[in-house]
């Protein structure tokens, strides 16, 4: 997956255009779904901060609180992964060798490091691991190596001012503890992501890396279970459609950010729901509302 969302503009490909909206009669309708949805969860309690941009114009397409940072559970992850790969990418020596998993780095819940025997890896495949599963242990020993530190500054030199990654993967948080894994703010982290898709994430190299990681990534159950791919193999366009995105998950939150692609526009979103987590029904209302906002994402690009 060399390329996976910047098109060859010399041989593009018949049946998808270059991304950029040709016509677009229905707009004013667009994201209505989606908006009533999410204004019928903000109504019962659900703290919302969405955004959605599109990817040639930046147009902002949709938006709810999109400049608050809150927490993201997960989402932090992909800054580590811009910095590793950048180190990769700029044949930087730390970015290269193994690495062992070691008692301190242990995290439970996601993950399958955890599960598998081998106590070493090389760095690219733990990024592999970060990528595909948000692997809760390859994250904290990336982490341990990088430094959380560097990974703070990368952040900075991208302009982020609301988007951050306090602390490695915890099982348990206590007072002197960051109170959060990762923050950040929905227009920040489209943004991020329509720069990845665009290739201006450090250099066009850095950028599709990163876009390689994450599009092997296998929970397709918020914003992306609307575009009817296989969770298990979309690395590849399928039925004219491209998805790379991050999912965080925690007591009370679902988050996701992404870019899809279709033959008619590319959109890059991010989409951050906390919400009371006693009951199953609250969940499930949370994960449909971000199912409708995806079907509205699907019908911009499709």
């Amino acid at each position: 997956m060399a390329q996976p969302m910047r098109k060859d503009r010399r041989r593009a490909s018949p049946g998808l255009p270059s991304g950029r909206r040709s016509s677009a009669p229905h707009d004013s309708e667009t994201f209505k779904r989606g908006f009533v949805s999410l204004t019928k969860l903000a109504l019962s309690g659900v703290q919302i901060t969405a955004s959605a941009l599109d990817v040639a114009s930046e147009k902002v397409l949709f938006s709810i609180d999109d400049h608050l940072s809150v927490p993201t559970a997960s989402l932090g992850k992909v800054l580590l992964l811009i910095e590793v790969a950048a180190r990769l990418t700029q044949r930087d020596i730390s970015a290269h060798g193994l690495l062992d998993r070691t008692v301190v780095d242990s995290a439970a819940d996601t993950g399958l490091w955890q599960h598998l025997q081998v106590p070493t890896l090389p760095i690219a495949d733990l990024a592999v691991l970060v990528g595909s599963s948000s692997d809760n242990l390859a994250t904290n020993v990336l982490l341990r190596h990088i430094g959380l530190d560097a990974v703070r500054a990368r952040g900075e030199s991208l302009g982020l001012h609301r988007t951050f990654l306090l602390d490695k993967v915890r099982d348990f948080r206590g007072p002197d503890d960051a109170p959060h894994f990762s923050v950040g703010s929905a227009r920040e982290l489209a943004t991020l992501f329509r720069n990845l898709a665009e290739g201006s994430i450090v250099d066009v190299a850095t950028s599709q890396q990163v876009l390689a990681w994450l599009g092997l990534g296998s929970d397709l159950s918020m914003v992306a279970s609307a575009f009817g791919l296989d969770p298990l193999s979309h690395v590849h366009s399928d039925h004219g459609l491209l998805l790379v995105n991050k999912t965080g998950s925690g007591d009370g939150i679902r988050s996701e950010v992404g870019v899809l692609r279709g033959p008619r526009a590319s959109v890059a979103y991010a989409i951050t729901m906390r919400f009371n987590d006693a009951e199953l029904t609250g969940r499930l209302a949370v994960l449909d509302g971000m199912r409708t906002l995806g079907t509205d994402i699907l019908e911009y690009v499709y």
